[in-house]
């Protein structure tokens, strides 16, 4: 982990005397003008979440009266910042606490009133940001003529520790305040940048789709969006209660060597971060994937499941389109080069079957050996963990919508790479330099490595101009692609998008129960 080096010399900014200006509801903003595109960067949507308001809910800004430069990224929010052999790093500096700041691209600020699209990033809750180049808005707004925010917002410790009645409050999920205020500016702001505050979509991936589909869920989501992408949903996890959130805080007071809140709101965010790290290795266990810290269901911010809710949409969000999908190996992520992982035998595999099926675990895990032949114990492992967090609940969702008059469109990313000798697979991630059509902002990426320019060019025109189709007319279908069909009860089609892109109607993964059957 490091932490935030030196920030660049201000001589060596840009000249912004003819950059473009647009007034917000917060004050003036100078852009700059990049590949025919106006661009916004660093632009404060809530108050910094610092000092006093460390762990409170995003509270408004107060605003400026002079031209404020938005000509580079503001900090990303505190995270652990490291190479790893799967994405090379998910982060970058600098870091700091004041956060809370936005990304916007834009053909111009004309008021022409074009769709738009929100990214909220993923990164397991504890890593990522709307700052990274691989999530730069850019070749959605050229090609698609969108208008594009990327939302940085509290992550980790600082995001997602859950203090509750240790704080005299029962108030948690501190980042999803942060992404209601951030569509919030939208809403008030998006037509000075040349958007349609009428015609807003919100995509994310893992983390950032679980993020939306929360949003959805809650009141006051409705009205703020009227699209959603959702890329490899977690919908499978099992959120906290209060009680069990709160021990997790006390595991980390430990971990962090305080012994109350207060010293713990004390502590410099560096701390926390370095906390964070500490938790991982508390809290990992063969066969489950790392994730540290969870949303809570606090009964004041999330009060059910983001899952149950949208199988049971109300009038706000039964008309809300929903592009739904996953990779095919998405858990391959975690485990594949995992020792761990790839060194568990039989014994440990049942066990973790039998986690989640009891006394039927081996003869479970006996079924997804015989479904792909000659897989290691690890990796039915990995398949299991693919199946409970993402494809069944996704499989699910799909189903309870599949009879309302708004059935979601649904993927799954097949697509293998070869790097690591193919062992990853589709690994969870790998479509993202597809989605976004940016492959050459990925090539630090270990994971990406042998895959071709035709291969790139492709699958990420089939994968882009179908997310842009949806963005602006809720259907992702374009003339690059065979015809998409809704998935419904009675026609469960998928768009299956790899090597060669096309649907299929055969169930896409297990139908709800029969995984406990």
């Amino acid at each position: 982990m490091t932490t935030s080096p030196e920030l660049p010399d201000p001589s060596s900014a840009p000249d912004l005397s003819g950059g473009p200006v647009v007034e917000t509801s917060l004050g003036p903003l100078r852009g700059v003008r990049e590949d025919g595109l106006a661009v916004f960067r660093g632009v404060p949507y809530a108050a910094p979440p610092t000092g006093a308001l460390r762990w409170r809910p995003a509270a408004p800004h107060p605003g400026w009266t002079e031209v404020r430069d938005a000509s580079a990224y503001g900090p990303s929010a505190p995270t652990l910042y490291f190479e790893d052999p799967i994405l090379g790093g998910h982060s970058l500096p600098p870091f700091d606490e004041d956060c809370l700041t936005l990304n916007v691209w834009t053909p111009a600020a004309d008021g022409r009133k074009r769709p738009v699209l929100v990214w909220l990033h993923g990164g397991g809750f504890v890593s990522g940001s709307g700052n990274l180049p691989i999530y730069a808005g850019d070749t959605f707004a050229r090609d698609g003529d969108l208008v594009v925010v990327s939302v940085s917002y509290r992550i980790g410790a600082l995001g997602y520790l859950y203090l509750g009645a240790e704080d005299g409050t029962d108030a948690g999920n501190f980042w999803i305040t942060d992404q209601i205020a951030a569509l919030r500016w939208v809403q008030a702001n998006i037509e000075a940048f040349g958007g349609d505050p009428d015609n807003v979509t919100v995509a994310g991936q893992s983390g950032g789709a679980f993020s939306t589909a929360a949003i959805a869920a809650r009141p006051e989501g409705a009205g703020l969006f009227h699209r959603m992408i959702l890329q490899s949903p977690p919908l499978g996890l099992t959120l906290p209660t209060p009680d069990e959130s709160l021990a997790t805080t006390k595991l980390f007071m430990d971990v962090a060597g305080v012994d109350s809140v207060a010293a713990l709101r004390e502590l410099p965010w560096e701390r926390l971060v370095e906390a964070t790290m500490g938790m991982f290795m508390a809290t990992g266990r063969l066969g489950h994937w790392r994730v540290p810290f969870l949303p809570v269901l606090d009964g004041v911010t999330l009060t059910e499941h983001p899952l149950a809710a949208l199988s049971a949409p109300t009038d706000a969000t039964a008309s809300v389109d929903i592009l739904l999908g996953w990779t095919r190996d998405e858990a391959t992520f975690a485990f594949a080069l995992d020792p761990g992982t790839a060194a568990a035998d039989a014994a440990q595999a049942d066990a973790r079957f039998a986690e989640s099926f009891g006394s039927r675990g081996a003869e479970l895990r006996a079924r997804y050996a015989r479904e792909r032949p000659g897989a290691t114990p690890g990796q039915t492992v990995a398949d299991l963990t693919t199946d409970e967090f993402f494809r069944a609940p996704g499989v699910e969702l799909a189903e309870a919508r599949g009879v309302s008059p708004h059935p979601a469109w649904i993927y799954q990313f097949d697509y293998g790479t070869p790097a690591y000798d193919g062992i990853l697979g589709a690994a969870h991630c790998l479509e993202l330099p597809f989605t976004f059509r940016n492959p050459d902002r990925w090539t630090h990426a270990p994971f990406v490595a042998g895959i071709d320019a035709d291969t790139y060019d492709t699958l990420g025109t089939a994968m882009h101009d179908a997310w842009i189709a949806f963005v602006r007319s809720g259907d992702p279908n374009h003339a690059g692609i065979p015809t998409w069909q809704r998935y419904t009860t009675e026609i469960r089609t998928a768009m299956h998008f790899g090597e060669i892109t096309e649907p299929s109607d055969a169930p896409i993964g297990p139908l709800p129960g029969e995984l406990d059957s």
